[in-house]
């Protein structure tokens, strides 16, 4: 399925080697892996040609073919470490894939598996306002809650002191005055070929925000994977 003519390639990240929680993406949210909630949301989107996992463990890719990913290569050990960078990975599944299906994708969209809450309309909204804009890239946020923002943040200095990490005179107390701010929440990322292959960078000065006005959890610690399952149970009783 062609989107304008162009054609469209889901990455799915899952490297084996996360130390918070352990093959952290075969870990269960309901009755699913964190690999297999990517792949039923893949299923969903009609205006994705290709999706392909990355990664650089045998069960991992296991769970994602089972579940209908592709799998064509094993993602290599310098690009699996704690020090591997998104856009280094993501870059370097692109060119893969394209090697390998020997053709070219213009677009490319990020699904990581550790955002078991995302849902097909996310990735189909971010897609549509990247296409639909002369954007390079689009991406998911969600508004920050008041007191995460910078006007309630502090910092210690070396005398074990509070400091405001604003100037005083731009610190406001009040959460009514507080502006909103957003941040990204790893939903889902879309980047023109160009922007990511050509210029290295996902998210540059022509980058769309996709507000997801519900809540959403991305996996680092086992605290937000408890979360997550409970927040994913909650959804499927209410309908």
């Amino acid at each position: 399925m062609m989107v304008e003519g162009l054609g469209v390639l889901a990455v799915v990240p899952a490297r084996g080697g996360s130390k918070g929680i352990p093959l952290k993406n075969l870990r269960l949210v309901g009755d699913r892996s964190l690999v297999a909630h990517v792949a039923c949301v893949v299923r969903e989107i009609i205006s994705i040609d290709a999706a392909i996992l990355s990664t650089d463990d045998v069960q991992i890719a296991e769970e994602g073919e089972r579940h209908g990913l592709e799998v064509p290569f094993m993602r290599p050990a310098q690009l699996s470490d704690d020090d591997a960078g998104s856009m280094e990975v993501w870059r370097h599944a692109w060119l893969q894939t394209e090697a390998i299906h020997g053709r070219t994708y213009d677009v490319s969209v990020l699904l990581e598996p550790t955002s078991p809450l995302r849902r097909a309309s996310d990735v189909e909204r971010t897609i549509q306002a990247l296409l639909e804009s002369d954007a390079d890239c689009a991406f998911t946020v969600s508004r920050t809650q008041a007191h995460y923002t910078p006007q309630k943040t502090l910092l210690i200095n070396s005398n074990g002191f509070t400091e405001f990490y604003l100037p005083v005179s731009q610190v406001e107390t009040t959460r009514q005055r507080i502006p909103p701010y957003f941040h990204r929440n790893g939903i889902c990322y879309a980047v023109r070929r160009h922007q990511l292959i050509e210029c290295g960078q996902i998210v540059g000065n022509r980058s769309l925000p996709v507000v997801i006005d519900r809540p959403v959890v991305n996996i680092d610690e086992p605290f937000e994977l408890e979360l997550a399952d409970w927040l994913y149970r909650r959804q499927c009783s209410s309908g």
